[in-house]
């Protein structure tokens, strides 16, 4: 089942911009989900509009099966989000921020401690919400967005200016919630290097348009079929026509010689046919793309 979906979904900016153009978005229960795209792609846009921030134009929205026009309060109740900067009271410890919210939500008061337990503020006594690390702002926020139970979080870039150190703790939280708390995240970002040992689905958007969607396996495979071997030889131009004759075909390749992956046995057999012509071997090296490179090549298509 699709935590949320979304059928050609599109927004329009009052300057004829096209933010979102017939997104089809499906996020699994379940799921981390990756919403992958450079700045300006429509990332934001189409979050805000999931939780009526912006107001739909065209398409349907669909969250945990249920249309969002049909009960859009009653939804919106089991969902937490942060949609860019994190908001909170600077004047505020985070207990003090966490009992505004605990009264307007209702919720129960010890959810104030087991919120503070998860994300690891629990520690932070009367110190000032002013005072806290960007992370920790960032864990505040989280754990402002989990203060009602919600089955769905969505969160806008949260990693998003924070040094390494609380990009890892950031991960960590997250990767807590959905395996302990059964928590659908919906967690956009620009950069896949930051997320990709986080997300189980990915779906990368640029300029509106949905270009990728599948699972985190299905983009590896993606990198996988990228993925060649490159050869360092004596004499290239001579072993790339050796090749050609025995129907071995190079791709082009700045670096040298290159091919397409083969058995480890034909890569033995071209080895030797190459010492056999008297064409030195030095290095014989599988070259994988990363999946950053392959992020572009998607985007850039």
């Amino acid at each position: 089942m699709n935590c949320v979906e979304t059928a050609n979904l599109t927004h329009v900016f009052s300057s004829g911009e096209t933010a979102v153009n017939e997104l089809n978005l499906s996020v699994e229960e379940g799921s981390i989900y990756g919403f992958l795209g450079p700045n300006g792609a429509g990332k934001t846009t189409t979050l805000k509009l999931l939780l009526g921030l912006l107001k739909k134009q065209r398409g349907e929205i669909s969250i945990f099966g249920e249309s969002i026009e049909a009960d859009r309060v009653g939804i919106l109740k089991r969902v937490g989000s942060i949609i860019e900067s994190p908001s909170i009271y600077g004047h505020l410890t985070a207990v003090e921020n966490l009992r505004v919210l605990q009264k307007i939500y209702q919720c129960p008061k010890q959810r104030i401690e087991e919120v503070l337990d998860l994300v690891d503020l629990r520690t932070t006594g009367s110190k000032k919400a002013r005072n806290f690390s960007l992370g920790m702002k960032q864990r505040l926020a989280t754990a402002i967005a989990l203060l009602h139970s919600p089955r769905l979080l969505i969160l806008d870039e949260p990693t998003n200016g924070l040094d390494p150190n609380g990009i890892l703790e950031m991960r960590k939280l997250l990767r807590k919630l959905a395996h302990l708390e059964g928590i659908t995240i919906l967690i956009s970002s620009h950069i896949l290097a930051e997320i990709e040992k986080l997300v189980t689905h990915v779906g990368i958007i640029n300029r509106g348009n949905m270009v990728f969607q599948g699972t985190l396996e299905s983009l590896v495979e993606q990198q996988e079929r990228s993925s060649y071997l490159r050869f360092s030889t004596s004499d290239d131009h001579r072993a790339a026509e050796l090749l050609k004759s025995h129907k071995i075909e190079p791709i082009p390749n700045e670096k040298g010689l290159a091919i397409p992956l083969v058995e480890k046995e034909t890569v033995a057999r071209i080895n030797e046919q190459l010492v056999i012509n008297k064409i030195d071997v030095y290095e014989i090296l599988k070259v994988r793309s990363d999946l950053e490179s392959i992020f572009f090549d998607v985007i850039n298509n």
